[in-house]
């Protein structure tokens, strides 16, 4: 239904903070405040989680916001705005069905022509020849009638796999346009338009409002693209983002924020109780909450001894068992044991008239019983009539002979109230009828909210988070690590709801570059292009693909780090085929000491680069040094590599690493000679043998 009388105002979406997951919208409004300070603001997207919706104003108008909620409003959908994608595909798919009937028609017909077979007649008693000779030409007619029939239902049978083909095609096509198609075109027959309800306080004249609110169903991950020239030793990092959305509303001309914050994640700070030494003193109550009033079990009291509702016409039939008719309190009576025949069963009182007196239940002898007090029967009366309401449970076990007693009340909470903020939501409180529970007849309580059209679409929004992902791509979350951070977009952006990823340009961001080549030849022999990347601005950058564009050229789409402001990483480039290594160990084992009592391992290594480049360049060699922790085992080392600075990062995550850096000229070549004794003694052995390279 549409709210009559209230002035509606059109808003456009102008901002949009995409987070890890999910996405915090900004709609601007423009209108005259009416007399009674209601406006209905259209445009929010189906998808809208109504505890996010804020409102404010802006300017110096003098209004101000006093209530802002979500009001949802249906209406029958006109043929013009019928989802035409949807038609075309419900169409194609009657259509392969009916070619499929007409296929598997043909089928049959073929295989009924097939199983034709000529049957000669039966042989008469009183015949006196043993065989009935039949006519040949019958034979070849049969044949041609066959093979006629079977030629032109093939014939028809190849027409329809391939109308069938066709439309299995078409169905196809569509049906993936379907699921790439904007979520912010209205579908089905009746037409949705969610609003926000704001009311305003003050201010005449025309105000300028802006709605927020979040929606889930959008995911970016960053991407970059790095430009530099050959000689210098800097470069510019363009840093894109890839958006997929499928919040329901396109994204057009909006400004687009990137967040690695999580938008779920709660935001409410701790409360610090005061500690009091003395007397005790009660806790204050909540703000804007008051006790129900006193005597409230009272105002049903006549309501209650009015007895139950008239009993449906329609009751149900008991299989095996005689029913047997409510008690005056409402409550079913336990149906008859089927060994108990009909007439010996006890007869129940007749229900009252609704608004009359109760009568008394039976007694075990057949009269009425006591009349109790209404005010003794009043929690009974509250009990049963919150029976209908509670789930089932396990009866306990009754004693012989007699009935279970009902289960006792739970004991109300000790304390001041607690109550949550959908209870101090005034509102959106609903007043409880006599037919409630006696626990929640005559109080406020939260209304139900439970909107399957509006779980539905969430969850096909949150659908996108699902994507996969493009090469090397990382999530934010997990590459932002306890940080987070906020990018914004320099230009406006457009990001349709179609749940595929959307390529945004961000800014660019200046870097250093320094190129370096290394190489471990003791595991590959190649040497490999690397470039390190420092960043001096104050801007982290996330881990993601690159491409790698040297002088305009396309070079590689690699894997970038996480890069902190002020840090310097290091990325792989790929093995560079103008730079060659080679490499040699030799192992020569021998003995020493005063009687032979320590076998020496002398470890050699040869290392050969050549450099078939046109400029200089500078290659880091890197060789591993075995360490020990034992006292009767030396190692010393014979050679010049030196122990890098950072050898607890993860370029040299070993204490052993060692590292030699070779400058080769153009065209040249250069050798490094290096090695290490091990010094054990003569009774062991290094496990795996000691004649190791």
């Amino acid at each position: 239904m549409k709210s009559e009388g209230v002035p509606r105002w059109a808003s456009a979406l102008d901002a949009v903070v995409v987070y890890a997951q999910g996405a915090l919208c900004s709609r601007l409004a423009r209108g005259t405040v009416p007399p009674d300070g209601r406006v209905l603001v259209t445009g929010l997207p189906r998808t809208v989680d109504p505890g996010s919706v804020r409102a404010r104003v802006t300017g110096d108008s003098g209004a101000r916001v006093t209530s802002v909620r979500v009001v949802v409003e249906a209406e029958p959908a006109d043929g013009e705005s019928a989802d035409g994608l949807r038609q075309e595909r419900e169409r194609l798919e009657d259509a392969c069905a009916a070619a499929r009937e007409r296929h598997e028609r043909l089928l049959v017909r073929i295989k009924e022509i097939t199983e034709l077979r000529p049957v000669p007649p039966p042989r008469k008693r009183d015949d006196p020849d043993h065989h009935r000779r039949t006519p040949a030409e019958a034979w070849l007619t049969l044949a041609d009638f066959v093979d006629e029939r079977l030629t032109r239902l093939h014939e028809r049978l190849a027409e329809s796999e391939e109308e069938l083909r066709r439309l299995e095609h078409d169905l196809a096509i569509a049906v993936d346009r379907c699921e790439r198609a904007s979520t912010a075109a209205p579908s089905g027959q009746v037409l949705t338009t969610v609003c926000a309800a704001v009311t305003l306080d003050g201010g005449t004249g025309e105000v300028d409002l802006e709605i927020e609110y979040g929606v889930p169903g959008a995911v970016w991950v960053p991407a970059y693209r790095l430009t530099c020239r050959q000689a210098d030793d800097s470069g510019t990092l363009v840093l894109r983002a890839a958006v997929a959305q499928r919040t329901g509303e396109d994204w057009t001309g909006v400004r687009i924020a990137l967040a690695t914050a999580d938008l779920g994640r709660a935001t409410e700070l701790p409360r610090l109780r005061s500690l009091r030494i003395g007397r005790r003193q009660p806790a204050p109550e909540p703000s804007g909450w008051r006790e129900p009033p006193a005597g409230l079990a009272d105002l049903f009291t006549a309501y209650d001894a009015a007895g139950p509702r008239p009993a449906p016409l329609s009751a149900p039939v008991h299989v095996g068992a005689v029913p047997r008719s409510p008690d005056v309190y409402g409550a079913a009576l336990p149906p008859v044991p089927p060994s108990v025949s009909a007439a010996d069963a006890p007869v129940p009182p007749a229900p009252p008239a609704y608004g009359g007196r109760p009568s008394a239940p039976a007694a075990p002898g057949g009269l009425p019983a006591p009349v109790a007090s209404a005010r003794a029967a009043q929690p009974r009366m509250a009990a049963l009539h919150a029976a209908p309401q509670a789930a089932p449970a396990a009866a306990p076990a009754a004693p012989s002979g007699g009935m279970a007693p009902p289960p006792a009340p739970p004991a109300p909470p000790v304390g001041p109230p607690q109550p949550s903020s959908a209870e101090l939501d005034y509102a959106a409180l609903v007043l409880n009828g006599p037919a409630e529970p006696a626990a929640r007849r005559g109080r406020l309580f939260p209304a139900p909210s439970f909107d399957p059209v509006a779980v539905e679409h969430r969850r096909r929004a949150e659908a996108v988070a699902a994507l996969p992902l493009p090469a090397h791509a990382v999530r934010p979350r997990a590459s932002a690590g306890s940080f987070d951070h906020r990018y914004d977009a320099v230009a406006r952006a457009d990001v349709p709801s179609d749940g595929t990823w959307h390529t945004v340009t961000v800014g660019r961001i200046p870097v250093g570059l320094r190129t370096e080549y290394v190489c471990v030849p003791a595991v590959e022999q190649r040497v490999y292009a690397t470039l390190v990347l420092s960043n001096a601005t104050d801007q982290a950058l996330l881990a993601g693909p690159v491409e790698v564009r040297v002088d305009d050229d396309f070079v590689v789409a690699a894997a970038l780090p996480t890069l902190a402001p002020g840090g310097a990483r290091r990325m792989g480039l790929g093995p560079a085929e103008s730079i060659r290594v080679t490499r040699r160990t030799s192992l020569k084992e021998s003995t020493a000491g005063l009687r032979n009592n320590v076998t020496v391992l002398a470890h050699g290594v040869h290392v050969e680069l050549a450099n078939t480049l046109g400029g200089p360049v500078t290659v880091e060699v890197r060789e591993q040094v075995p360490t020990t922790t034992e006292a009767d085992i030396r190692i010393e080392e014979q050679a010049d590599w030196t122990v890098p600075d950072d050898t607890a990062s993860a370029d040299h995550p070993d204490p052993g690493t060692r590292v030699w850096r070779v400058d080769l000229p153009a065209g040249g070549t250069a050798t490094r000679s290096g090695g290490y004794e091990i010094r054990i003694p003569a009774a062991k052995a290094l496990v795996g043998g000691n004649r190791r390279s």
